[in-house]
């Protein structure tokens, strides 16, 4: 019943955003505006290398690359991935360089950044 409350809310183009099983590159942001296109570069994801385009936000690289969980949470260890898609949560935090809590919904991707699944506050899993 909460979803479909949540989904009302929403506008249409959020819900394609968050729920559109096919990954593709998010182009132009229903309230972002239009994502840059740089050159494309390479970054380091949980140990992997994958390819973005410089200046677009982290977790539109990691879609495009069919990553969907940026974090788990702390005490119940459920994933969570691009819900707001412009900053205002926290469900997109993941680990960039070594500093946690980084929204990637909204952080320009780099070439050579390391970017890691956030488990808690931490990047290893707890048992």
């Amino acid at each position: 019943m909460w979803f479909k409350v949540l989904v009302a809310c929403l506008p249409a183009a959020i819900i394609g955003l968050l729920l559109d099983p096919i990954m593709e590159r998010i182009e132009n942001h229903p309230i972002l505006g239009e994502t840059p296109k740089g050159k494309k570069v390479t970054f380091s994801y949980d140990g992997q290398i994958l390819e973005g385009y410089e200046g677009e936000p982290i977790s539109v690289a990691l879609k495009a690359a069919g990553v969907m969980a940026h974090r788990y949470t702390a005490k119940t260890h459920e994933p969570r991935g691009i819900f707001c898609a412009i900053g205002r949560c926290t469900d997109c935090v993941m680990i960039v360089d070594g500093k946690p809590n980084i929204r990637t919904c909204i952080t320009p991707l780099e070439a050579g950044m390391v970017v890691q699944t956030q488990y808690g506050v931490s990047d290893k899993p707890e048992k």
